[in-house]
């Protein structure tokens, strides 16, 4: 192999800079000529392919977003789009292939395996929503984001006396709100795996503040079957606290990676240019018991993310 491709596709998240870096100088450092591709498939299908070297992604590692940019591709989904997506790849005689994003990203890159090329896939998406890793890239720096966020309602709410309700992303998988509920002291947590009871976490709310407790953070996740408002109207209604609703929305997706980000960003890529070096046949990469794992890109796509009921449980048991 002579020629690679990189790609970031689908939302953005920390840490991506940092795999598109050790992309480039492990694949320049292997003997390889590195492609970076912008905006993702769609940039794909137009030819938007230069050829990139070590200065290219310097001072990078610490910026959040994407240098190569991203976005969600239409025509890609379709086997026109996908045949003049490869046709472009054989144009420029790349012969391997890094595809940076989350579950549709991976998706995309199995399509252009079937089609005969060579597809490392890197977990890159905030919402930690892909099965056969334990962490996606970008879902600590976006759980530190929630954190921070929570520490600061966390004085007004204390200094008011009301509960506060903080949505946060994950519309299939509440990863998000499970860790930033644990590590932030949540009294609830509302995610899309569990239909919590809502009289439940509202008669909580009651014990705990005649106990004493004078504010209350509950975390919704936004693909919870109760929108924010329906949860903020109940809690207000049935407990007879004040309530507010803070939605985060696209600030988790910013700011410079985690050290962890940086670090999963840059091992996971470093595997994705070894193995095709060794002219692997596609995979995907990720991190397991904090050891990097490589895939079949079909069977991993297959696995399905398992909820974490100790952690869910804990919050339970400490959220009194």
């Amino acid at each position: 192999m002579r020629k690679i491709g990189v790609l970031t596709s689908g939302g953005d998240a920390p840490g991506m800079n940092a795999a598109v870096r050790a992309v480039v100088r492990c694949g320049i450092d292997a003997g390889l000529e590195v492609y970076g591709i912008s905006r993702g498939y769609e940039g794909l299908i137009d030819g938007e392919i230069n050829r990139m070297g070590y200065r290219d992604v310097s001072d990078i590692l610490h910026r959040g977003g994407t240098i190569l940019k991203t976005a969600r591709s239409e025509r890609f989904k379709t086997e026109a789009g996908q045949r003049k997506a490869m046709t472009m790849l054989e144009t420029f005689g790349i012969e391997g292939l890094v595809v940076i994003g989350g579950d549709g990203s991976l998706k995309g890159g199995r399509d252009l395996s079937r089609m005969g090329m060579k597809v490392m896939g890197l977990p890159g998406t905030i919402d930690n929503d892909l099965g056969y890793t334990d962490f996606t890239i970008g879902f600590d720096t976006a759980v530190s984001t929630v954190l921070d966020a929570i520490s600061k309602l966390r004085d007004t709410s204390s200094a008011h006396e009301r509960t506060t309700v903080i949505e946060v992303m994950g519309r299939n998988c509440g990863d998000i709100a499970l860790f930033s509920g644990l590590a932030g002291g949540a009294q609830a947590i509302f995610i899309p795996e569990i239909d919590s009871d809502i009289n439940e976490v509202c008669k909580k709310i009651v014990i705990s503040a005649n106990d004493g407790r004078r504010h209350s953070i509950v975390i919704r996740a936004e693909g919870y079957h109760m929108t924010s408002q329906e949860i903020v109207d109940a809690i207000a209604t049935k407990t007879g606290r004040e309530t507010k609703l803070v939605v985060l929305s696209y600030l988790q997706r910013g700011g410079s990676p985690t050290m962890h980000d940086r670090i999963l960003g840059t091992r996971t890529a470093a595997k994705a240019v070894e193995l095709l070096k060794e002219d692997s046949t596609s995979k995907a990469i990720g991190i397991v018991d904090n050891t990097i794992v490589a895939y079949d890109l079909e069977e991993a796509l297959n696995q399905k993310r398992e909820l974490n009921m100790d952690i869910h449980n804990l919050i339970e048991t400490l959220g009194k």
